[in-house]
């Protein structure tokens, strides 16, 4: 399950649990361009529940998407992402380490008030 709110006029709120598929992935992906149509300086709150690797035909939908999802990232300036795995939380900084402009930040599954405060304390924030 892949869920997509627009929560302010420049914050989306993402929350990903269970595994996608290529229709799923397609859907997600889709719904995402449409919800950040008209961001700018953006942030996001993504909820990371139960991480399972998506297939490989979903991979592939991610990938020929390359070029729209490098000009969607461009639109944020801010994410936190909340994940109960290690694991996931480091991938996710690491992430957003080698895109320029962006600030990725992970917290515990369990740190939402936290990450709402983090984002809220951007310069362009839209929770402000």
């Amino acid at each position: 399950m892949f869920t997509v709110r627009k929560t302010a006029p420049n914050r989306l709120d993402l929350e990903f649990s269970g595994k996608l598929d290529a229709d799923g992935m397609r859907r997600a992906l889709d719904d995402l361009m449409a919800k950040s149509d008209g961001i700018e300086h953006g942030c996001i709150l993504y909820r990371i529940a139960d991480f399972d690797l998506p297939s490989f035909g979903a991979i592939g939908v991610e990938l020929a998407r390359l070029p729209e999802l490098f000009r969607l990232i461009k639109k944020f300036d801010r994410v936190a992402v909340l994940a109960q795995q290690s694991w996931v939380q480091r991938a996710s900084e690491v992430e957003g380490a080698l895109v320029p402009g962006l600030d990725v930040r992970a917290f515990g599954l369990d740190a939402r008030a936290e990450a709402e405060a983090w984002l809220a304390s951007a310069p362009e924030s839209p929770t402000r």
